[in-house]
């Protein structure tokens, strides 16, 4: 390799997972085994990478994804969003790969199941988990008895939660069947919903997330990834107070 300004450089381990092709753990793992080339060397544990360095897995030339890409997610039940919970056999990041790290904006529990928006960037993360903007998340719910007007009344102007000692903002609620229902928040308390229908009698039987702002689950298969492109992108940007170019993406 080229000498090259040092603060360019980045370890192979760490490009090979910036690329997304698997942990620096396992990118270890296999340049010991001999599988990875620079610039046409066999690589070594510890080796720099510079920009404009050629790396081959298998001889496959691998490269860094550049800007900023958002994904939405079909979340199946008994997946666990967060990765500290050791115990979790099926965690967000054991069940997709994506060529960019990413964060989610707005968690599912394990027994709950839909859309999860993912993306490396930021700072639009950030806007759409913050509270105060006031962005939609749409759910379908069933639970164990029948959905009836007190019910749905209650659901919509607020429903103060004991435990949190919080009364929930107004929100929209409709009927869908016996005992189904289709709400639309505009806040993220932990468990919400079934924390509001617990304080009503009810029991959540299946929980559902279909859609976030603008982006819908639609005919999506659980577990499946689909990257949000186009005018969905554009759209997600500008209700997040936000420009997106989609040349760009």
């Amino acid at each position: 390799m080229s000498h090259k300004d040092e603060s360019e450089q980045v370890r192979l381990n760490k490009y090979i997972a910036q690329c997304g092709i698997c942990s620096r753990r396992d990118a270890d793992k296999i340049i010991e085994e001999g599988r990875v080339s620079v610039n046409g060397q066999p690589a070594l544990a510890g080796t720099k990478v510079n920009p404009g360095d050629v790396v081959k897995i298998d001889g496959k030339r691998i490269k860094l994804v550049t800007g900023t890409k958002v994904y939405a997610y079909y979340k199946p039940e008994g997946v666990v969003c967060t990765q500290r919970d050791a115990h979790a056999q099926r965690t967000v990041a054991t069940e997709i790969k994506t060529p960019v790290k990413v964060n989610y904006a707005g968690r599912l529990d394990a027994n709950s199941s839909g859309l999860l928006i993912l993306s490396n960037d930021g700072e639009l993360i950030n806007r759409m988990m913050k509270s105060s903007n006031n962005h939609e998340k749409e759910y379908v719910v069933r639970v164990d008895k029948e959905v009836n007007g007190a019910f749905l009344r209650q659901m919509a102007g607020g429903v103060y939660i004991e435990d949190l000692d919080v009364t929930t903002k107004r929100c929209k609620v409709v009927k869908t069947g016996r005992n189904s229902f289709r709400i639309i928040l505009t806040q993220g308390l932990n468990r919400q919903i079934r924390r509001m229908c617990k304080a009503l009698g009810y029991n959540v039987r299946e929980l559902m997330r279909i859609r976030v702002l603008n982006i819908e689950l639609g005919s999506m298969k659980p577990g499946e990834l689909r990257e949000v492109t186009g005018r969905e992108l554009t759209t997600l940007y500008s209700k997040c107070g936000l420009r997106k170019d989609t040349a760009s993406n």
